[in-house]
């Protein structure tokens, strides 16, 4: 019996950041309750929707004397946002940083889905404020948000012993041969009346290459992967897909994840949908709520876009309540 071990999350992390500018007019401001935040606008990070209230009056009655800044998190998430730091400088008269009320970044700061905020209620007193911060009636506050996230799709551990305990269980597949196209795959030296497996829609070099998955645990290696990479491996997990083999399924959603970029994502995206593989459906849709790395403008006016938008229109809906945090 093969022994199945709790999908592991690869340990590479990638840092995504995201500064913010937030100018506040101070003398429309200053006189609000306390508790009453002065919002501003909605900015990406690191796969997340975030804003920054701020607090004139303080966040509570404790905080008087001070102003307060908190960090709100506005997205939808499935599980715990861990944000490295969570920063916000104010700006001097002199168009510098302020560093002397530099917030506190110690450690990394928990997020959960939901309501919530994180931040700092005395973040710096009111006299200091109008005293060495305030430029023509304003007030700049200079927010920064890091955030950890898997670098990867998450894998689930080797099940090749499942595929060998299930061949000595059964014996399927020890005296047969596939015929994949004009090919006939293994059993070239066994008897000629052997049974004998015709497989429709899928190419020979998929099948070899999933064959050979099956018996190895093991990808080609890039070299091996011919002129169109993606392509191949876009063959290769519809395949795996079709003959319900997950491991090899996610293996090349990560390696088509690794290929993305403005040009490719929303034709991803589609891929993914229409092969029922949320992991690399999130990350695509991830892709499009940070903004692309800038690119954002660029993904949504290719064909592929077009092309996601006709064959699945209910994508629009999740794109839109992922961008919007809503």
């Amino acid at each position: 019996m093969a022994l199945r071990s709790r999908t592991p999350r690869l340990e590479r992390r990638v840092i995504d950041s995201a500064f913010h500018e937030f100018r506040v007019d101070h003398e429309q401001t200053k006189h609000l309750a306390v508790g009453t935040p002065v919002s501003s606008d909605a900015f990406p990070a690191g796969g997340y929707m975030w804003r920054v209230n701020y607090f004139p009056q303080g966040f509570r009655e404790a905080d008087k004397g001070y102003v307060s800044i908190f960090f709100e998190l506005l997205s939808k998430a499935a599980s715990v946002v861990s944000a490295i730091c969570l920063v916000a400088f104010v700006k001097g008269k002199d168009g510098h940083l302020w560093s002397s009320y530099l917030a506190d970044t110690s450690g990394v700061r928990q997020l959960f889905p939901g309501p919530g905020m994180s931040g700092w209620s005395a973040f710096v007193s009111q006299p200091d404020l109008e005293e060495h911060c305030l430029t023509e009636g304003h007030v700049t506050f200079v927010c920064a948000v890091m955030v950890a996230r898997e670098s990867s799709i998450p894998v689930p551990a080797s099940d090749m012993g499942k595929h060998f305990g299930a061949m000595l269980e059964t014996m399927d597949g020890a005296d047969v041969s596939f015929t994949v196209g004009n090919e006939t795959l293994l059993g070239s030296m066994a008897e000629a009346t052997m049974p004998d497996i015709t497989l429709h829609d899928i190419a020979p070099a998929t099948f070899r290459v999933m064959l050979r998955f099956m018996y190895t645990d093991a990808l080609p290696a890039d070299s091996e992967l011919g002129d169109s990479p993606s392509e191949t491996m876009k063959n290769l997990l519809a395949a795996a897909d079709r003959y319900a083999l997950e491991r090899l399924k996610l293996l090349c959603a990560q390696k088509l994840w690794e290929a993305v970029s403005a040009d490719t994502v929303a034709s991803t995206l589609a891929f993914a949908e229409t092969y029922s593989c949320p992991e690399l459906k999130n990350k695509c849709i991830g892709f499009f709520a940070t903004g692309g790395g800038g690119d954002f403008k660029k993904a949504v006016l290719t064909k592929g876009f077009v092309q996601l938008v006709q064959q699945f229109p209910s994508i629009v809906d999740e794109l839109r309540e992922r961008i919007g945090g809503s």
